[in-house]
């Protein structure tokens, strides 16, 4: 027999939050700056990104826990001269 699993929202399980990425505000079920890149499809590819005006290195992105309001901006390099 299954058990319906599901919970009112506010009872231990967080609903998605609102965060802005480069100036865009977007709907995340992210809780770190590596899953949000991963939900953006920046995964893999070479960036620099800040949160709420801090510089992130690539290592630290699994630990940065997002929050709702949070600020996030994504740079990719560019090729030319």
């Amino acid at each position: 027999m299954w058990r319906d699993e599901r919970r009112p929202a506010g009872r231990g399980v967080q609903t998605d939050m609102k965060v802005t990425v480069n100036g865009k505000k977007v709907e995340t079920a992210a809780r770190s700056l590596e899953e949000l890149l991963a939900e953006q499809e920046f995964s893999g590819q070479r960036i620099a990104t800040a949160l709420n005006g801090q510089f992130v290195a690539a290592a630290a992105r699994v630990g940065a826990r997002l929050k709702d309001g949070d600020k996030v901006e994504i740079v990719s390099p560019r090729q030319g001269g």
